[in-house]
């Protein structure tokens, strides 16, 4: 910049006072000049009219604000030139209500010129540059953080913990009402959250009612926060509250809830800009809470289906043992097409009937029909003496419906008598049960059938076995035999190493023969992709058992 004065052309070194008349009375920049002494020598129209009482002579001290006279000072005593220029950073201050930039620039004799440059406006778009760049990360980190996890109750209270530490002294989260009831989040000064159900009348919050609804909030300045009652305030603050922003939190077609800040009296009241990123808080927190909510719902939907669609456990009925276990094909599947049942008899002497079946097919569209085949034999429990009357009433049910899978099945009427246990086989196009007797052999019981739910009609051959303490049978469907693994991962398990592990398992109660079964294949697929895994070993038990008249007559062993 070059600025021309009476004795030479000043280049940004040095510098003398400008002739009457020119560029330095006129420029826009207020610019004064002092002297080594800290007195003003001279200021243009610009800086006579931000500094009224800078005027020639005048002590600086008294003319400009204390940090420019200490910037000039520190200028003035700092190292002394040797070429005639001197080098300084400018300083920063408000000057009449705005931000200004000093900039010195040596002149001669000792003075300086500072030229004062307007960057409020520069400070204010940086500041507000500053704060969205803060916002959005926040916005990024909450988002990550509320999607962590899709569990209700910890959702709430991440956007309690959150909206508590970023925007406001203390944060409320309110979900929709169950049973008359708001379960509550509070989080407070302190980063502590807890969580409570109250019973309360949201009207007592002004704009909660409005907001737990969906409506959109009302401004914070209508709300009166000594109207709050105590459930809506946390724990742990140190004032009373000054200022509230009650905002809804949005979900998917429904209220997700509600979100309340709180600041103490001793904090500035909420702004405007800060209201409208509450909102923007409050979208992200509202759309982690519904999906939150939609997968617990979905869960409870899927645990009551599955219920009923997973094999039950089982235990001793009538004097036999039964057990059974059961692997899904994909390890994050709970139910497939493989399948039992065991349906007591109605009293000591009575048959029992078991089922167990496998339907063509993996995953949830297999356990569907599953669960069509299970509610079927149980509505055909009267017939169960009759296996063939069972298997063709099921057949033509299936047959007669949309589904074009089939199924094989294998079904055990199952009563003790006379200290041993009486069966009855019969097998539709499934894999024949095996039976390990005492001294070890393995038996196959030679009962065949045509496949359920492909041919008008079902063939099958029924067959009778007895069991002796401490055998057992073993029902089991072909995701055993055909499991691939081994060293080699491509060789099947197969029947002659079924018959093998189950000939080991002799005199064993029905629960340990069905571990070492599964323990064996699971070991032998390891990790590999593998069909549906199901078993039921029925077993007479080896060991005496205490029976009674009544419950408090004394009772006889019996074998």
């Amino acid at each position: 910049m070059h600025v021309e004065t009476s004795e030479y052309v000043y280049d940004g070194s040095r510098t003398t006072r400008p002739a009457p008349g020119t560029t330095w009375a006129d420029a826009p920049c207020p610019a004064l000049r002092a002297d080594a002494a800290g007195a003003v020598v001279d200021v243009n129209a610009a800086a006579g009219a931000l500094l009224p009482t800078a005027r020639p002579r005048a002590p600086l001290a008294d003319a400009v604000p204390a940090w420019l006279a200490d910037a000039h000072r520190r200028f003035v005593t700092a190292t002394r030139p040797t070429d005639g220029e001197r080098r300084f950073g400018m300083v920063r201050g408000e000057l009449a209500g705005r931000s200004f930039e000093a900039r010195p620039t040596p002149a001669a004799a000792g003075e300086v010129v500072w030229w004062l440059v307007d960057d409020t406006e520069l400070r204010l778009a940086e500041k507000a540059l500053r704060t969205e760049q803060e916002r959005t990360a926040f916005l990024a980190e909450a988002s990550s953080t509320l999607l962590t996890s899709l569990n209700v109750d910890r959702c709430m209270e991440v956007t309690a913990e959150l909206a508590a530490r970023h925007l406001a002294d203390a944060a409320v989260v309110v979900a929709p009402a169950a049973r008359r009831h708001y379960p509550v989040a509070y989080a407070g000064p302190g980063g502590v959250v807890r969580r409570r159900s109250v019973h309360a009348d949201p009207a007592a919050v002004p704009g909660l009612s409005e907001a737990l609804q969906g409506f959109p909030p009302v401004p914070s300045r209508w709300i009166d926060p000594s109207l709050l009652p105590e459930w809506a305030v946390p724990e742990g603050l140190s004032q009373p509250v000054g200022s509230v922003v009650v905002t809804p939190l949005p979900g998917h077609g429904v209220p997700a809830g509600a979100v309340v800040l709180l600041r103490r009296d001793d904090h500035r009241a909420f702004d405007e800009s800060e209201e409208v990123f509450a909102r923007l808080f409050a979208a992200r927190a509202g759309a982690a809470l519904s999906a939150a909510r939609l997968y617990a719902e979905q869960a409870s939907i899927t645990d009551t289906l599955m219920r009923d669609l997973l094999p039950p456990s089982l235990h001793q009925v009538n004097g036999v043992e039964f057990a059974g276990g059961y692997r899904a094909s994909g390890a994050a599947e709970r139910a497939g097409g493989d399948f039992y049942d065991v349906h007591p008899g109605e009293g000591p002497g009575e048959e029992s009937l078991v089922v167990l079946g496998d339907v063509c097919g993996k995953g949830l569209d297999a356990a569907v029909l599953t669960g069509k085949i299970r509610n079927t034999v149980q509505a055909l429990l009267p017939m169960a003496g009759d296996h063939q009357r069972v298997l063709d009433l099921l057949n033509g049910a299936l047959v007669n419906s949309h589904h074009t899978r089939f199924a094989t099945m294998v079904l055990a009427s199952v009563r003790r008598s006379a200290g041993r246990v009486r069966l009855r086989l019969t097998s539709a196009g499934h894999p024949a049960p095996l039976i390990v007797r005492a001294d070890g052999g393995v038996e196959e019981a030679d009962t065949r059938g045509s496949l359920v739910g492909v041919l008008p009609r079902v063939t099958s051959r029924t067959v009778t076995a007895d069991l002796a303490a401490g055998e057992t049978c073993l029902l089991f469907t072909d995701g055993i035999t055909e499991a691939r693994g081994g060293p080699l991962g491509d060789e099947l398990f197969g029947d002659g190493r079924l018959k093998s592990a189950l000939a080991e398992c002799a005199g064993l109660p029905a629960e340990a023969v069905v571990e070492r079964i599964q323990m064996l294949a699971s070991e032998w697929v390891g990790d590999r992709r593998h069909d549906d895994m199901a078993v039921v070993a029925i077993t007479a038990p080896r060991t005496t058992h205490l029976s009674a008249v009544d419950g408090h007559t004394r009772g006889r062993f019996t074998a």
